[in-house]
């Protein structure tokens, strides 16, 4: 018998009805035999916001039921907003999650306990989910005497093109932290002796930035593949990336926002600071006058479907969706226009990115191979 794991973007509310953010996509997530997405924020009342957080989220409580009622069962709390109202909201989110019947990976009170591998199942077949971030703020990380998410560390050099020329513009390098990569392959290692399916979750990637994919995300993802994972779901830049097949295995470079509040929801003030205008630079046509804020292709999301049995994956699927003026996905049906706007630009960034995937309409979703 086949089992169907489902897979989104980021997710994190602020509103007063915590569960109207699911209400375009509550069917098909409570459809999947195990469901996970990114939990971007923390779920507490309790806190302070820490210096360095560029844009501190916090959920209400409730939030953590609300995902759970929605139909997700695990999360990935491995990201760049784990610590943004320090240790007391860190914990406290651990212990909502852990009382909604919500499972989180990737983050915990030390090192050891955020690498360990989250086993659930998918029907009968055995599933195990890993995550790490390498988008980190100082801090962070979790290590040996601290909490925090698991990194995956990533160096950044410029290498000058013309070295005769000096002054000239540089080339970008950047590749994985050696020591973080090997314990995240030795984790795929360790889980694949107990599950059949073994997914890795990573918050990386460059934000708001159309099919460019730094060099240290292919380079780990092909390892964490040939160590054993058998697909890879991308989280951070808020944006659908490219999807690439690496010996018969997805990577989801980004599944992009899901459901997920605008930046001023979560601090009015956001909009002034420096770090928010050099975003709003990267992208000429961004309207901050809409209720929707940001720009028009951070719309563009969908639902991964990995379709698997005890012998490995059967089939790729993505069900595309659209996110509305309130911040809500919807999943699409084939004959709405947004449906093939999603499936064209999947196929451009995939293009554009050096991939051969073919995104091809099967039923009422798309159906992923490589070309």
């Amino acid at each position: 018998m086949t089992a169907v794991v489902l897979a989104t973007g980021d997710v994190g509310g602020r509103r007063d009805d915590l569960s109207s953010i699911f209400r375009g996509c509550h069917e098909l997530l409570a459809s999947g035999d195990l469901t996970f997405g990114q939990l971007e924020t923390t779920i507490s009342a309790r806190g302070a916001i820490v210096p360095n957080a560029r844009l501190a989220m916090r959920s209400e409580p409730e939030m953590a039921r609300a995902a759970r009622d929605a139909g997700f069962d695990v999360m990935s709390f491995a990201g760049n907003h784990c610590l943004d109202w320090g240790y007391e909201a860190f914990q406290d989110t651990l212990a909502h999650a852990r009382d909604a019947g919500l499972t989180l990976c990737g983050a915990g009170s030390d090192l050891e306990e955020a690498r360990q591998p989250i086993f659930a199942k998918a029907g009968d077949v055995p599933v195990a989910f890993i995550a790490a971030s390498s988008i980190l703020p100082e801090g962070y990380a979790a290590d040996e005497r601290k909490a925090g998410c698991a990194p995956l560390r990533a160096h950044t050099v410029y290498e000058q093109i013309e070295h005769d020329q000096p002054g000239t513009p540089a080339r970008i390098r950047t590749y994985p932290n050696r020591a973080d990569l090997a314990a995240m392959c030795d984790s795929v290692r360790l889980a694949s002796a107990q599950a059949d399916i073994v997914l890795v979750s990573l918050h990386w990637g460059l934000h708001m930035t159309e099919a460019v994919i730094a060099d240290y995300q292919r380079i780990a993802a092909h390892a964490l593949i040939d160590a054993g994972a058998h697909a890879i779901i991308g989280h951070h830049p808020h944006i659908l990336k490219g999807i690439e097949f690496y010996r018969g295995r997805p990577i989801f470079y980004s599944l992009g926002n899901f459901a997920i509040e605008q930046p001023h929801i979560w601090d009015p003030s956001i909009l002034e600071t420096a770090s928010f205008k050099h975003l709003v630079s990267l992208n000429p046509n961004w309207n901050l006058e809409t209720s929707y804020m940001l720009p028009e292709k951070t719309r563009l999301t969908g639902v991964a479907k990995l379709v698997c049995d005890t012998s490995g994956l059967r089939e790729v699927r993505f069900a595309p969706a659209y996110v509305a003026d309130d911040s809500a996905p919807i999943i699409l049906v084939p004959d709405n226009e947004q449906f093939e706007r999603v499936r064209a630009y999947l196929e451009e960034i995939s293009r554009a990115a050096g991939f051969e995937t073919a995104f091809t309409q099967d039923r009422e979703d798309l159906l992923l191979t490589a070309a």
